[in-house]
């Protein structure tokens, strides 16, 4: 009879969290600190377990004592590099046998992207005979910003692993996605349980959603300036003044199609309430369509906005036909994405940094680093990190004189001769555009040349490159402008100003 263990989750049907031995089971985690809390309630639940760490001290993970488990705990550390990854199969056949229990490996996603296709390939077959040699079972946890790239890969190894599953954060909980899960002579695929946490424990969220009223869904509720002052087109079509009536009417729709204007961006933080509080009370039935009317949304804000339960945004370039159809494209469809409960918590998720201009160096790392790092933002989608070297005539700290930007999340910093921009929610065929507006003279005209980083990883490793610098790089640079008054006014009233005297030019015709 084969040895099993479980992975502790509670309420979910115990198919789904035990693991047999031997075996070898790969479970990834969009944040480090889901991860550390899901290693935690796993090892609570074993009798005998062996943690190995490559992400953090072991010791670490275990402070303060989990909630149960063993009162003894072998630990392993295990450094980052790419050898030591290697290396660690030829260790487990020399230190570890079956008494050792489970064995936890916590580990993060950059150290695995050192490893090519044929050495993860490598890596994971040797590991399995190994595993088959020391009936052993294998638990591999990792966390890191490069996660959805490691996770995609191990979809290939499904006769390698026995398991792989994917937990990621969602604002007011998280989702617990199963790949596919061999235990106890049983293979389930394709599940997603919804999970909360209390306690430094996971457990299922039950979510009854009640059926809804399919009666109301031909009905279209919209303001009357999205039609372009034509009249309702049908029975069904309902027009009114302004977004408000519309939402005020939409609060007794269940299926029907809900149309918003928006007129100016400032009005951005209002309909996305009202988008999110009607998707939360009135539930999936709607579809909620936002028409721009002479104001173009930015990129953010279309995020915002989607993530509060929108199902389409039409551009402001849209024909009436082109938004008619889309609108016929949406029906019958159901919204089918998770709402958070807490409004505030999914824009400050969204919206995370709310700093704009010149920073320090040090201040512009730690800000980019933070940004790069929050998992809750869609990968090598976050902005773009452009370093701009100025044109001989020109100095760094006057180009700063010249950038001005404007929105939240948009950086400047200087490294030796070069200006350092973030631009944060920013895509890269939208950079030209970018630095027209945050530069008062041509972007072409002030610089000699640029380089551009978007992946998440070449971000993370540049911003690494400039921390290595030494402090006297990492000075408080202030524009020429400023540096100038700054000056002038520290200048020691004890020094003669000099009094201008008259100079005659040409001596004047006497008569």
């Amino acid at each position: 009879m084969k040895n099993s263990f479980s992975l502790g989750l509670l309420h979910v049907q115990p198919e789904l969290t035990a693991l047999q031995t031997p075996g070898c089971y790969w479970v990834t985690c969009a944040r480090q600190d889901d991860a550390r809390t899901f290693i935690r309630q796993v090892i609570s639940h074993q009798q005998a377990v062996t943690l190995i760490s490559a992400d953090q001290p072991p010791r670490d993970l275990l402070t303060p004592d989990p909630i149960g488990g063993p009162d003894r705990i072998p630990l392993f550390s295990l450094s980052k590099s790419k050898s030591s990854l290697l290396q660690l199969e030829s260790d487990f056949l020399r230190t570890l046998g079956s008494k050792n229990g489970l064995v936890i490996f916590n580990s993060n996603a950059a150290q695995w992207d050192k490893l090519d296709d044929a050495e993860l390939s490598r890596w994971i077959k040797g590991m399995r005979q190994t595993l088959h040699k020391r009936k052993l079972t294998l638990l591999i946890v990792t966390s890191g910003t490069t996660i959805i790239n490691l996770s995609n890969h191990l979809q290939r190894y499904f006769r390698q692993l026995d398991g792989v599953a994917h937990l990621s954060f969602q604002q007011d909980s998280w989702q617990y996605r199963i790949n596919w899960w061999y235990a106890a002579e049983r293979l389930l695929a394709d599940r997603a349980i919804r999970l909360g946490c209390e306690n430094e424990r996971f457990f299922t969220l039950n979510e009854k959603q009640e059926p809804l009223s399919l009666n109301d869904e031909q009905h279209y509720l919209a303001d009357k300036i999205v039609l372009e002052g034509a009249p309702p087109l049908s029975r069904q079509w309902q027009l009114f003044e302004d977004n408000e009536q519309v939402w005020l009417r939409a609060q007794q729709a269940n299926a029907a199609t809900v149309i918003f204007s928006l007129t100016r961006s400032e009005y951005i933080n209002e309909l996305a309430k009202m988008v999110h509080s009607l998707r939360r009370t009135r539930g999936n039935g709607l579809k909620i369509v936002v028409r721009e009317m002479g104001a173009s949304l930015r990129y953010s804000d279309e995020r915002l906005l989607l993530a509060c339960g929108v199902n389409a945004i039409v551009p402001t370039n849209a024909t009436l036909s082109r938004f008619l159809t889309t609108l016929e494209g949406l029906q019958g469809q159901v919204f089918n994405r998770r709402v958070p409960a807490s409004l505030e918590a999914l824009t400050a998720s969204l919206q995370p940094l709310h700093e704009k201009g010149y920073l320090r160096l040090d201040a512009f790392c730690q800000s980019v680093g933070q940004l790069i790092s929050n998992t809750l933002l869609p990968e090598n989608d976050k902005g773009l990190l452009v370093a701009l070297r100025p044109v001989p005539q020109l100095k760094p700290q006057q180009i700063l004189t010249l950038c001005k930007p404007r929105r939240f999340g948009d950086l400047v910093t200087v490294l030796e001769d070069r200006v350092i921009l973030f631009l944060s929610s920013c895509r890269y065929n939208d950079l030209d555009k970018a630095l027209k507006y945050i530069f008062s003279l041509p972007h072409d005209e002030l610089f000699a040349n640029r380089m551009v980083w978007f992946e998440d990883n070449q971000i993370l490793a540049e911003v690494s490159n400039i921390k290595k610098l030494t402090p006297m790089a990492i000075q408080d640079l202030t524009p020429v402008s400023e540096t100038a008054r700054a000056a002038v006014e520290s200048r020691p009233e004890t020094h003669e100003r000099a009094a201008p005297q008259p100079i005659t030019l040409l001596p004047e015709n006497k008569a």
